[in-house]
């Protein structure tokens, strides 16, 4: 996205550094940890290489540790011998599957992972090196280079065992093996019947069938050749075997997913969030959203700052700046993050202001520019004059047509009131869905959120047409959380209720209202400049074509007109490769996306 680069000091070199700085023997541990995912990067496209080409490869053989050899046909007798393979190298997609899962758990430094992969190759390469002993086996060179590979895999494991510390959720064996057993039946009983189809001999075996199917689901080679009343389709034998590889993929997952993060804010954490909002909530107009009963949060060691976040699918997502005293950020971030590598977790912030975003960028995260927020202030808000005129008409086009707008504190309204109030508000949703993360409450009418403001727009009947709620900013600042309205009103009537809360904010002692988030806003003001690059302008025409669906352009527009001070929102992220990731969480999150797993 060149347009949204980030002005944040580069994250990197500061990471780096601190990499560098660790303990002796700890920049060794984390090259033989690296080294160990490529490893199993490499045997992942060898293995997927071998299974495509097979028409066109060498024959593959099984040695005696059920893993499959190389088996090269010479013309003479003298140079036939047994071959072995490297770790895991084998022709079949199970063991490519293992191959790339151990690659993502073994990135995130999954302890189970290491054990896993200590148990699977350290007796292999132990029965390599007795295999050598051996004339028929050492006589081949490229079995001296399957047992090194090996014991070099085995050797970066061991000297990087303090490197895998995260840990699993604790009922990931219960749900692995409840996994693993409906996953080889169905599987098994697909491919039974598959093979039962397909059988080019007669006389086979219901016994016969489930040994091929079972053989033929480990490799694509001849090892299911040994039940010589079976001859399947080639088709058939790929169809089984990637039908074991998607239930092994499963059962992986299910051993290996990371703590679901179900701890959310309690009443304890309600109460220290509150304390940090009344001391420092002027600092950050997303602060209050911080309270959002369905996040979690981890605070620094003395209690000054905390960091409040949610778990989905796999992604310690925080929102806004961090709570509290700025100076005890840095203990709320290194807790943040510490819980995150211990799970497994990938971190990300979304709406970290440019101050924050600092501060993260110190402890190894990079950003990425993702909007600015609409900050109008009271002081220098008025409708006069030319550039305000189109919000000065639509203004006084809506009032002429008899709406009026009631402005009042949530404490201040009666409960029948506030009832109806949260029912047409619920009426007038967009879905089934409360959308919402970073930039909104989730929740209307609850009595610790006294301080928030209503404001309630009725039309020349009486009847309740439209609502905006906004949570406090401090003492003296209002920050947008609801806007609801009757899409058979009169248009306009957001905009009307925004400028009678703007030229009513001193009556309520506030001075500053942020609104809405303008998502690649700068792309929007720049692109369609004179002397625009051509990056710039096809990055403004693309979000332009998606603006059709998702609104992007129309939010900035409608911000825009209130001639507001733009504040720039930051995405912060370890690694660019988890973007893509942390996007589904983010989207999940906010509710824009919904899974049936849940969370």
């Amino acid at each position: 996205m060149p347009a949204q680069q980030s002005t944040l000091p580069s994250a990197r070199a500061s990471a780096d550094r601190r990499a560098c700085a660790g303990p002796p023997g700890a920049a060794l541990r984390r090259r033989a940890a690296d080294a160990t995912v490529w490893y199993l990067r490499l045997i992942a496209v060898l293995n997927i290489a071998a299974v495509l080409s097979l028409p066109f490869r060498h024959e593959v053989d099984e040695h005696n540790n059920g893993r499959l050899t190389l088996h090269l046909h010479r013309q003479h007798a003298h140079h036939s011998g047994e071959f072995f393979t490297p770790y895991l190298a084998t022709a079949g997609l199970v063991s490519a599957a293992l191959a790339i899962f151990f690659v993502l758990v073994m990135r995130r430094r999954k302890r189970a992972a290491w054990v896993v992969n200590v148990v699977l190759s350290t007796p292999l390469f132990a029965l390599y090196v007795l295999a050598l002993t051996q004339h028929e086996y050492r006589a081949h060179a490229f079995n001296w280079v399957s047992a090194a590979l090996t014991g070099l895999f085995v050797a970066a494991l061991l000297i990087s065992r303090r490197e895998f510390d995260a840990i699993g959720d604790p009922s990931n064996p219960r749900l692995a093996l409840a996994v693993g057993v409906g996953g080889v039946a169905v599987t098994g009983a697909l491919g039974t019947l598959l093979v039962h189809v397909t059988n080019k001999l007669p006389g086979a075996t219901l016994a016969d069938e489930m040994a091929y199917t079972l053989l033929r689901g480990i490799s694509v080679g001849p090892l299911a050749d040994q039940v010589t009343a079976v001859h399947a389709s080639r088709w058939t034998d790929i169809v089984i075997n990637v039908l074991l590889a998607a239930a092994f993929c499963l059962v992986l997952y299910a051993g290996f997913r990371s703590p679901r993060g179900r701890r959310l804010l309690s009443a304890e954490d309600e109460s220290r969030l509150r304390g940090l909002l009344d001391r420092h909530g002027a600092r950050d107009s997303l602060g209050y959203f911080s309270l959002r009963r369905d996040k979690m949060a981890i605070f620094s060691p003395t209690g000054k700052a905390a960091v409040t976040y949610r778990v989905v699918g796999g992604v310690s997502l925080a929102s806004g700046d961090p709570i509290g005293d700025p100076e005890a950020w840095p203990g709320a971030i290194d807790a943040w993050l510490t819980e995150a590598r211990q799970h497994a977790w990938t971190p990300a912030v979304m709406g970290a202001s440019e101050e924050a975003g600092t501060v993260y960028a110190r402890h190894g995260l990079d950003a990425l520019e993702l909007g600015d927020e609409a900050i109008v202030d009271i002081a220098d808000f008025t409708l006069e004059g030319r550039a305000m005129r189109v919000v000065r008409q639509a203004h006084n086009r809506v009032r002429r047509a008899g709406y009026t707008v009631r402005v009042r504190r949530h404490e201040d309204i009666p409960a029948d009131e506030m009832a109806l109030l949260i029912d047409r508000a619920d009426h007038w949703r967009d879905g089934t869905t409360e959308r919402g993360f970073s930039m909104a409450l989730g929740r209307l009418g609850d009595p610790a959120d006294g301080r928030c403001v209503m404001l309630e727009c009725r039309d020349a009947d009486d009847v309740p047409r439209a609502l905006l709620s906004f949570v406090p900013w401090g003492e003296q600042g209002l920050s947008l959380d609801l806007m609801r309205r009757d899409r058979d009103a009169e248009n306009g009537l957001m905009e009307f209720m925004v400028v009678e809360l703007l030229l009513r904010a001193s009556d309520l002692k506030v001075d500053r209202v942020s609104l809405n988030f303008a998502m690649f806003r700068s792309v929007f003001e720049r692109g369609s400049r004179l002397g625009a690059g051509p990056v710039l302008r096809l990055w403004h025409a693309t979000l332009t074509f998606f603006s059709r669906w998702w609104q992007i352009e129309s939010l900035y527009r409608a911000n825009a007109k209130y001639r507001p001070i733009w504040e720039p929102r930051y995405l912060l992220f370890a690694r660019s490769s988890d973007i893509p990731r942390i996007g589904l969480a983010s989207a999940r999150a906010e509710g824009f996306l919904t899974v049936p797993w849940g969370s």
